[in-house]
């Protein structure tokens, strides 16, 4: 799940580097929706990602997931 990637993210620290083919893809989910900000090989080419930032949507999507974790 796109989430879950952006949270390893954020715990992992940045510049973030994303190796997995799988991963990749579920990072692209995450700049297409303006919740990162980086480098993405093309659809196809081999290489890995490198995020750079979580834009402000991104930790306000971060901030309500933890909220609603410590409600549920």
């Amino acid at each position: 799940m796109p989430v879950e990637l952006l949270i390893s993210i954020e715990q992992q620290g940045l510049p973030a580097t994303v190796a997995d083919a799988g991963s990749v893809d579920k990072l692209r989910v995450l700049r297409a929706a303006r919740l990162v900000e980086a480098d993405i090989p093309a659809p196809g080419e081999p290489g890995a990602a490198v995020v750079h930032s979580i834009t402000h949507e991104g930790r306000s999507l971060l901030q309500r997931i933890r909220t609603e974790r410590d409600i549920a």
